[in-house]
């Protein structure tokens, strides 16, 4: 359930901000608004926060496990964190000078050792030389006053060293060979190598030193949440609104209690003489939401928190609903049961782990633990075993698959008694018609919530109206893509027109959801207002049947994941009855089968999952506009 909240405001004296907080922290159960903090001690404290999270970041890389934490406090893991990020930034200028030598020797690699000093030697005895690159033909085409002596020729280029002879006009010339001409580097390319290999050893030393902080991981961990905490004070204490009364300066803000908890915030502001005031929240209010639930049914929040997915204060708590059906959706795409006896056996060693150190057991393993177990059922009832042939099965897991969803059984055909025999559905078409059954039950689900919230009002007619639309649009679903002969517009079983009765629900559904749908305590403006959004109201019509035939997907994965296990045993049968290709087939089998099964995680998250919280949760009006109850409190140690 959602937990009931209060809303609650707070007044007090302008000089007494920092001890109210230090008090509200210290009673942990009020969830303050945000705010919009200031001031050069906030500043301060977010640089902090990215200093301690880019050491963090840089030792985190280099972590081992095996290195054992080091107990530090905030000023100690501050201090570390300077000299890391120092060391970073080190490294990061040696990193780049490497590569600007690097780029350097490139560019003279062709040249082989060169020395600035010895050439400026020469010239400084009158000997006058530079070195060039420049085409074959230009450099035949220089003339004889010009003196080269040709170190390197290809069939398209020279490499020459042109030594100046001082005759007339010869400056000309060789201003006109300049773009040929190769500039000198600062320093003998033995001098650049050995540059390069100073900063290779100075990045090693760097890397070592910062490796050698990896014990003070934890530290700095602790450190950022120790500085959070401090603007999250910080941000609330420069946020809270003032007002100046004569001489006296107040200040004041809101935030949201839960309801439990009211009287003990009642009795700290009663006892600390400041004014509090409580209000019913409304749906213009920005609340948090806080969930509680049995323990069964919290096992979703793993999930739920994963994809980041919260439930407005004024929506439904659909957690257990969401397990309930999230866990046959996970069953069905999976599909078989090998898969779910591989995720049992892995969860249960995982599960065994803190069991045999008596600590608490994750939640998130217990989850997986129960998508496992859901899969092992499907594959039993289906009978699908590590995409192997009914025939390649034992009898007894044959006689265990219900008969008219079952691989055993996947060509016989099932005649419905009022068919007489004439028309038949097929194992694949009793699965498409599960799936859309499954639609069924979960968006009449959320119809009943939605009326349920609505029983003391007349506008429950028109979540009737969907209900019964719903039960009308199944069948046109069940005619249109299962099959139409068996389940005609003109059938009629138990002298009860079933096809009619469906057309009927369909229209006599929608005119109760036209007239109540928007009812507000006057039906004719909730004609109106139906009236004015009459393109929506039709296709809402239309959304209920394409809502209903999207469940199919959970047949179309499952169907599609059957046929990968199954190809990958076909490709690998024919290498196991020969020894030496035994581990062909074995690495092939698992990388198949491995392969598959990520597949079908990612269907969960992207189908699976989708049902929740796009289809059913449409029908339910939720936006999951929500955010979490995050009380101000003091800082928890793990």
């Amino acid at each position: 359930m959602i937990v009931p909240m209060k809303k609650v405001s707070l007044i007090i004296m302008g000089d007494k901000k920092s001890e109210t907080l230090k008090k509200l922290r210290k009673l942990g159960i009020l969830h303050i608004e945000s705010v919009e903090g200031s001031g050069k001690k906030l500043e301060e404290l977010k640089e902090r926060v990215s200093l301690l999270e880019s050491a963090l970041f840089s030792i985190s890389e280099k972590k081992n496990k095996k290195i054992k934490q080091e107990n530090i406090d905030v000023s100690k893991a501050i201090s570390v964190s300077k000299e890391i990020v120092a060391l970073e930034d080190e490294k990061k200028h040696c990193s780049a000078e490497k590569l600007s030598l690097i780029t350097e020797l490139e560019r003279l690699s062709g040249w082989g050792e060169l020395d600035p000093e010895k050439l400026n030697g020469l010239a400084e005895k009158g000997v006058d030389i530079s070195l060039y690159e420049m085409p074959k033909a230009e450099y035949e085409n220089l003339g004889e006053n010009i003196k080269t002596l040709s170190l390197q020729k290809t069939k398209s280029s020279v490499k020459f060293l042109l030594i100046k002879s001082g005759f007339e006009g010869e400056d000309e010339v060789i201003d006109s060979l300049k773009i040929y001409r190769l500039e000198m580097p600062g320093i003998s390319t033995i001098e650049i190598k050995q540059k390069i290999e100073n900063l290779n050893n100075r990045v090693n030393e760097i890397d070592k030193k910062i490796s050698s902080f990896a014990g003070c991981a934890d530290g700095i961990k602790k450190a950022i949440k120790s500085c959070e905490k401090e603007i999250e004070f910080e941000v609330y204490a420069t946020g809270m609104a003032s007002e100046n009364l004569s001489d006296v300066t107040v200040a004041y803000f809101t935030g949201y209690v839960e309801e439990e908890n009211l009287d003990r915030l009642k009795q700290t502001a009663k006892d600390n003489s400041w004014g509090l005031l409580v209000e019913e929240p409304t749906e213009e209010d920005n609340v948090p939401t806080k969930l509680k639930n049995n323990k069964f049914v919290s096992l979703i929040y793993p999930l739920t928190d994963f994809l980041g997915t919260v439930p407005g204060y004024f929506e439904y708590d659909i957690s257990g609903w969401f397990l309930a059906f999230i866990l046959i959706f996970f069953g069905i795409i999976f599909g078989d049961g090998g898969y779910g006896l591989l995720i049992s056996a892995v969860t249960g060693v995982l599960i065994a782990k803190p069991l045999a150190s008596k600590k608490k057991v994750p939640p998130a393993f217990l989850l997986i633990g129960l998508f496992g177990l859901s899969t092992i059922l499907w594959g039993t009832l289906t009978c699908t075993w590590f995409g192997l042939s009914p025939e390649q099965l034992p009898e007894w897991l044959q006689k265990l698959s219900v008969p008219v969803i079952s691989n055993v059984y996947a060509d016989r055909i099932w005649y419905p008694f009022w068919t007489n025999g004439e028309y038949g559905l097929t194992t694949a078409q009793n699965l498409q018609i599960f799936c859309f059954s499954l639609a069924l039950v979960q968006l009449t689900v959320a119809h009943i919530k939605v009326a349920a919230r609505n029983r003391k009002s007349i506008k429950i007619l028109g979540d009737i109206g969907s209900i019964m639309q719903l039960v009308g649009i199944f069948y046109v679903v069940l005619s249109f893509v299962v099959n139409a002969e068996v389940f005609s517009f003109g059938l009629v079983i138990g002298g009860i027109p079933v096809g009619t009765v469906a057309l009927t629900l369909v229209i006599a559904g929608f005119v109760m959801s036209f007239i109540f749908s928007n009812y507000e305590g006057n039906i004719v403006k909730s004609i109106i207002e139906s009236l004015k959004n009459i393109v929506s109201v039709l296709l809402g019509v239309v959304n209920v049947f394409s809502d209903i035939v999207s469940y199919i997907r959970l047949w179309a994965v499952g169907l599609a994941g059957a046929a990968i296990s199954a190809t990958v045993n076909e490709l690998a049968s024919p290498l196991l009855g020969n020894f030496l290709f035994m581990i062909i087939a074995i690495v092939l089998l698992v990388f198949g089968h491995g392969l598959n099964m990520i597949l079908n995680v990612l269907s969960v998250i992207v189908h699976g999952i989708r049902l929740n919280t796009l289809e059913f949760s449409s029908h339910l009006d939720m936006s999951w506009s929500g955010h979490k109850f995050k009380p101000f409190e003091e800082q928890i140690e793990n």
